[in-house]
């Protein structure tokens, strides 16, 4: 641990990246932040403790401790939009997703503080998703990156409605192969006849394929599926897991509902790494 995120390392060939559950605001830039910023309405609650089941897969598992609108790790450093035309916000936010402004007036980050924050936050912890990465594709010859992210049910900003439960992205299968999307749609089908079957047993969680959400900076700059390294993003709806509004608080009873599912999802990400491996060194 640093006080710039949390690693936990496994062997198995998954990495496991939490980029937007962090609530740390620094003292001297917290200072400069609206109140309505520093209620962190926007951030990935809960996602470590969510995911606390990975480390038994043997899953890496990598968590950001800044708020994102200290800096956004999943966004590119030049700031560049990842939907060209669609409202998104930026590599230091000026704004909540409902538009509220995070700084005080005349206190939004220069051109100088941003190059800082990039310095300071946004490199290190780029360079541990490399190093993490490197590591496990020198162990196995193949590596998976779970891009691991929540957001409101409802944010009109964004997309119109409520959101699927589950919203995988793959940049349209440009971040990963095509084989690994198709085993998570598999995964999810067989999921959602076992709810049918099993009401009791299984909850039927909706889900989407490259959706509105198909990947952030993340997925789309470290999947190169050319060079065994996949990437893709689950962007979950948080109503499936927690309560929406303040005090933003984890509800263990809806959790485990959810639990069973994203470890079956990072079994499938594991299993398909593992044989994909032992086929390419069987032809």
């Amino acid at each position: 641990m640093t006080d710039l995120f949390s690693v936990w390392r496994g062997n198995a060939p998954l990495l496991i990246s939490m980029p937007h559950s962090g609530t740390l605001i620094p003292a001297d830039i917290a200072a400069d932040m609206t109140v309505a910023a520093l209620q962190m309405p926007d951030v990935d609650w809960h996602l470590p403790h969510l995911y606390d089941m990975a480390t038994q897969t043997g899953a890496t598992v990598l968590s950001a401790h800044p708020m994102r609108y200290v800096i956004d790790l999943n966004r590119p450093k030049d700031d560049a939009s990842l939907y060209p035309g669609q409202d998104t916000t930026g590599l230091c936010p000026i704004d909540t997703f409902s538009k509220q402004p995070i700084y005080k007036p005349q206190r939004q980050p220069n051109t100088a503080e941003i190059q800082r924050r990039i310095q300071q936050y946004w490199q290190p912890y780029h360079h541990q998703i490399s190093m993490e990465l490197q590591r496990l594709h020198a162990m196995h010859g193949i590596a998976v990156l779970l891009e691991a992210h929540s957001i409101a049910s409802q944010v009109p900003r964004f997309f119109s409605g409520k959101l699927p439960d589950l919203n995988f992205g793959t940049a349209d299968t440009h971040s990963c192969a095509r084989g690994l999307q198709v085993a998570l749609e598999s995964t999810m089908q067989d999921y959602t006849r076992l709810s049918q079957e099993k009401p009791a047993q299984y909850k039927s969680f909706s889900y989407v394929f490259n959706g509105r959400f198909k990947g952030g900076y993340i997925t789309r700059h470290y999947g190169m599926p050319a060079k065994h390294i996949h990437a893709i993003q689950l962007e979950i709806s948080q109503c499936t897991y927690m309560h929406e509004a303040p005090p933003y608080d984890y509800q263990p009873a809806l959790a485990d509902t959810l639990k069973p599912l994203l470890s079956t999802i990072m079994a499938t990400c594991i299993t398909w790494a593992q044989q994909t491996t032992s086929t390419n060194r069987s032809t």
